[in-house]
């Protein structure tokens, strides 16, 4: 199963522009341009960031949806000719969303004379978790994002908060070159069943797609445990419960109250980031013994800020809990902002 947009029947496509020439042409109106950067293949989730887009821009802004497939992102050939190409569904996508433009131009007009010499590196921060799995791959997307940057010159550029690591790196690169604009996060978009939209959901078969399910089940687990273990120190901090008033409980049988108050009592925030983690790798371990397994390639609880990793001793503060995995032939990523809020 694959969630795609609904399209209107009676809704416009959006113009469609092919160079930078007729990109330049296409001017704004009063209001701000709006850029939303894809690879093509529109889906619902594609399509709640034009609608924030286009909400954002206003009815004097203009919105303006790339669709990309870039060579630099893909480590092997194979993979880059079996990425997907939807250009007229993805016109009327666009347009029923509210885009005003698709600029979909070709290898050869935004990589004149091949592949380019010099190119954008994502640093440290583009070497771990998906940067380790798949070498070069942040230096490609960093580059052709500032390409099109360069060439939309938009106010705001809108991107997927399920592409955590690209949405971190994206925004360090804006702030570190200094280019004018104003990066915008948009939470992701997950169908009925809890599996976050992509592009890639359409590979995967029905026992396939039920085994893809942990990723979202394990960052629901977690952000649970997390809220619960958060939940009960609030208790501790407000409640006079005591290891000796448990014991006074048992000695009356109120077994259940019991354990209750016992869990109040040692309830501690330091635990907070170990929890998240046993709770979400518990989901992953129980899906790797099913047929099709999931073959899981990272969890990892990071700062957003850096993506480094969050110590157990982590009290306070926002991460991000992500998680990557093969099921069958098709490689998935998702992940879950979560907030340390619990003080000692």
């Amino acid at each position: 199963m694959h969630t795609t947009a609904r399209i209107p029947a009676s809704t416009p496509s959006a113009a469609l522009l092919r160079t930078a020439a007729e990109l330049a042409a296409f001017a704004p109106l009063k209001g701000p341009r709006a850029v939303v950067m894809t690879m093509g293949a529109l889906h619902e989730g594609h399509a709640t960031l034009i609608r924030t887009a286009r909400a954002t821009a206003g009815p004097d802004g203009q919105v303006v949806v790339t669709v990309f497939v870039n060579p630099l992102q893909f480590g092997e050939a194979a993979d880059l000719e079996r990425y997907p190409r939807t250009l007229e569904a993805d016109l009327a996508v666009a347009g029923a969303a509210g885009a005003d433009a698709v600029f979909a131009p070709s290898v050869d007009e935004v990589y004149p004379g091949g592949e380019p010499q010099v190119r954008v590196s994502a640093g440290p921060m583009g070497e771990c978790l998906e940067g380790a799995f798949r070498p070069g791959h942040f230096d490609g997307m960093l580059t052709v994002v500032a390409k099109l940057l360069h060439l939309t010159r938009p106010d705001l550029a809108f991107y997927g908060q399920k592409d955590a690591q690209q949405l971190a790196l994206i925004r360090r690169m804006v702030r570190d070159l200094n280019f004018p604009v104003e990066i915008v996060g948009v939470p992701t978009v997950r169908e009925p069943d809890g599996l976050a939209l992509s592009s890639r959901n359409r590979f995967l078969d029905v026992e396939e797609r039920r085994t893809a399910l942990a990723l979202s089940r394990a960052l629901f687990a977690a952000r649970d445990r997390l809220a619960a273990q958060q939940a009960l120190h609030a208790r501790a901090q407000t409640t006079a419960a005591t290891t000796g008033r448990a014991a006074a409980l048992t000695a009356l049988g109120e077994a259940r109250a019991a354990a209750d108050t016992q869990a109040v009592a040692l309830a501690r925030p330091v635990d907070g980031p170990a929890a998240v983690r046993a709770a979400a790798r518990l989901v992953l371990d129980d899906a790797a013994a099913e047929q099709p397994p999931l073959v899981l390639d990272y969890l990892a609880l990071v700062d957003p800020s850096d993506f480094t990793e969050i110590p157990d001793d982590r009290t306070t503060g926002d991460a991000i809990l992500a998680v990557a995995a093969k099921v069958g032939a098709t490689r998935l990523i998702d992940n879950i902002p979560l907030t340390f809020g619990a003080t000692r």
